[in-house]
């Protein structure tokens, strides 16, 4: 066998070997882009100032039942004046035996419905990748036709509905009823602690009704 063979071979095999490293180590990465939104009133379309926004990355670890999705992160923040919010990129390592899932989100203000729950827009029958594309900061305010699956006549079809991407309108709850049923459980095994401007909320709507505290 030439050198030149042998040469090639060795650059044959770093190259192959290379390149499973990269992918091992972007395997090793978790990274979710910048999400965007607006939250209004579904019956006066003005800004809602002051609802709690709550961004939960998960994961999907493997296992020998196909896996679980098990949260990373949990962030939240205040809509503006405007009624905005805004969450930067996140990036994070998780182990090898796992990857991204999708990203969900909980909107909550007392008086209002929460999201994802009471939502009148985005049209509910979206799938949660979808949904978690809505939120994408590069397309927020984009006007786009999306996928959307409805009831019609007893049976569920496939169809197209347009949709302001990043726009969010919550019912007004009128009733204790309404009010009481609005109240957003939080992430499994997240408390005050992670989530204080959440669960600030959820308990001073309880408060109002003479509940308990939520903790």
């Amino acid at each position: 066998m030439t050198k030149r063979v042998l040469s090639i071979l060795f650059m044959t095999v770093l190259f192959i070997g290379s390149y499973y490293v990269i992918e091992s180590y972007a395997w090793l990465i978790f990274h979710k882009p910048e999400y965007k939104g607006k939250i209004i009133d579904s019956e006066t379309k003005e800004p809602i100032e002051g609802a709690v926004v709550v961004v939960v990355y998960e994961k999907h670890v493997y296992g020998p039942a196909g896996g679980y999705s098990s949260v990373v992160k949990v962030k939240e923040v205040l809509t503006d004046k405007k009624g905005n919010f805004l969450f930067p990129t996140y990036s994070t390592i998780i182990n090898p035996f796992s990857k991204e899932d999708d990203t969900y989100f909980i909107i909550y203000k007392p008086g209002y419905g929460n999201f994802p729950i009471n939502r009148i827009s985005p049209p509910s029958g979206i799938s949660s990748e979808t949904l978690e594309k809505y939120f994408l900061a590069k397309t927020f305010g984009n006007r786009r036709e999306i996928p959307v699956r409805i009831k019609a006549k007893g049976n569920w079809i496939h169809t197209k509905q347009k949709v302001t991407f990043g726009l969010v309108e919550l019912p007004p709850m009128k009733t204790r009823k309404e009010r009481l049923r609005a109240i957003p459980g939080g992430p499994t095994d997240f408390g005050p602690k992670e989530l204080p401007l959440l669960f600030k909320a959820m308990n001073e709507e309880n408060k109002r009704f003479g509940l308990g505290e939520v903790k």
